[in-house]
C-alpha cells in the first residue's frame, strides 16, 4: 500500500475540520451520541476526500542511449603497444 502524500493529508485534514464544524453548527447537536455521529461522518468525508486526490504521476522511464550519447570505450593494449601512450618522466 503506497504512503499518503502531503496533499492527501492536507485535504483530508481540512475536510474533517470543516465538515465537523459545519455539521455541528447546522445540526445543533448537544448529546454525546449526536456529536459522535457527526464526528464519524466527518472522518468518513475526510477519508473520501483524501482518497479522491489524484496520485502523483510516476517519473518517465529513462530513454535508451543513442549512438550520439554513448561513451567511447578505451581499448586495452598489451605488451609494447601499451607503453607507447605512457608519458616518460625522463627528459
Amino acid at each position: 500500500m503506497p504512503r499518503p502524500t502531503a496533499a492527501q493529508f492536507s485535504y483530508g485534514f481540512a475536510t474533517v475540520i470543516s465538515a465537523t464544524l459545519a455539521l455541528l453548527l447546522l445540526s445543533h447537536a448537544t448529546s454525546a451520541l449526536g456529536i459522535a455521529a457527526i464526528v464519524c461522518a466527518a472522518l468518513g468525508l475526510g477519508l473520501l476526500a483524501s482518497a479522491l486526490v489524484p496520485a502523483p504521476k510516476p517519473a518517465p522511464a529513462p530513454r535508451a542511449a543513442t549512438a550520439a550519447t554513448r561513451v567511447p570505450v578505451r581499448r586495452l593494449h598489451t605488451g609494447a603497444e601499451s607503453r607507447v601512450a605512457e608519458h616518460s618522466l625522463r627528459k
